[in-house]
């Protein structure tokens, strides 16, 4: 199986029709036709439905999809770092972010150090921890941003300067504004939104022995999603504080949990992982500005 035949076969999926896909890879269509049916025989898996004007794709196709992405993202990965290895001005570096208001520290470097270093190229993709420690540990990003203490057996890190303090969300109007912080008592049975790491992590830790008085109502990936939700009156969110736009006008309010309840950010990297050179000069800087 080639990384050729993977990238036509992501073509067919994105497009779902074989001729678009042939216009954009520069390929005819009996070509795309034929490398498709090998790769269906090689597998000895139907790969796509055929319909009158479309392809779709099967149970089969989709979980091809899934693995193709992270082999074809990992090529060019690898490509990217050997054209890269002469060149200690520039490259491109792969992050994997939980959301933060912390991830501001990380800019911040990342700027200064185009400053110095203006061929840098970077890339961000956002996810919980189990997201982007498995892109990471698979080789597709070169650092990630988790808001949970590292596994340290897999992974080196370094401590950002401040922690996030996890608060409630509630709408304007709600009673629960005119409180300058919020007890577990004051929402217990409310319909909360919680992300499903923060739920299962922190919010014990602020909760203790009340945890089942409290109600999960939905869990969220994206905090802004879930203020929509909010906004609408559907329940109260549990996250970070500056995630959210609670100015005035927003119709939103944050207020702190009480008893204070914080989650430190830490940036991870792979133990014996081998660095471009600008990956590599770019640690050193982060682990100096950290320090």
């Amino acid at each position: 199986m080639e990384i050729r035949t993977l990238r036509y076969f992501l073509a067919i999926a994105r497009e779902e029709n074989m001729t678009k896909a042939a216009e954009i890879l520069h390929v005819t269509q009996p070509t795309l036709s034929k490398t498709l049916r090998a790769l269906e025989d090689e597998l000895g898996k139907k790969l796509f439905t055929r319909h009158s004007f479309s392809i779709s794709l099967t149970e089969e196709g989709i979980l091809l999809r899934k693995r193709a992405e992270d082999l074809v993202s990992m090529a060019d990965k690898i490509i990217g770092e050997f054209v890269s290895l002469d060149d200690i001005t520039g490259g491109d570096i792969y992050f994997g972010l939980a959301e933060s208001y912390q991830i501001r520290f990380l800019a911040q470097e990342i700027k200064r150090f185009k400053e110095i270093c203006p061929g840098l190229r970077y890339h961000i993709s956002s996810g919980d921890t189990e997201q982007v420690t498995e892109k990471l540990d698979k080789g597709i990003l070169d650092f990630a941003v988790l808001a949970e203490e590292p596994d340290t057996a897999k992974y080196h890190y370094l401590t950002f300067p401040e922690a996030d303090v996890w608060g409630l969300v509630i709408p304007m109007e709600h009673p629960l504004a005119t409180k300058k912080s919020i007890l577990v008592d004051d929402v217990a049975g409310l319909p909360l939104f919680c992300s499903e790491q923060g739920w299962k992590l922190d919010i014990p830790r602020w909760a203790g022995e009340k945890m089942d008085k409290l109600r999960l109502e939905g869990s969220f990936r994206l905090s802004y999603n879930a203020s929509l939700f909010v906004r609408e009156g559907l329940g109260f969110l549990l996250t970070f504080d500056h995630l959210i736009d609670t100015s005035p006008g927003s119709g939103l309010v944050f207020r702190p949990l009480s008893p204070k309840l914080e989650a430190k950010m830490y940036l991870i990297w792979r133990k014996y992982q081998a660095f471009t050179p600008i990956a590599e000069r770019l640690l050193a800087e982060l682990k100096d500005r950290f320090a």
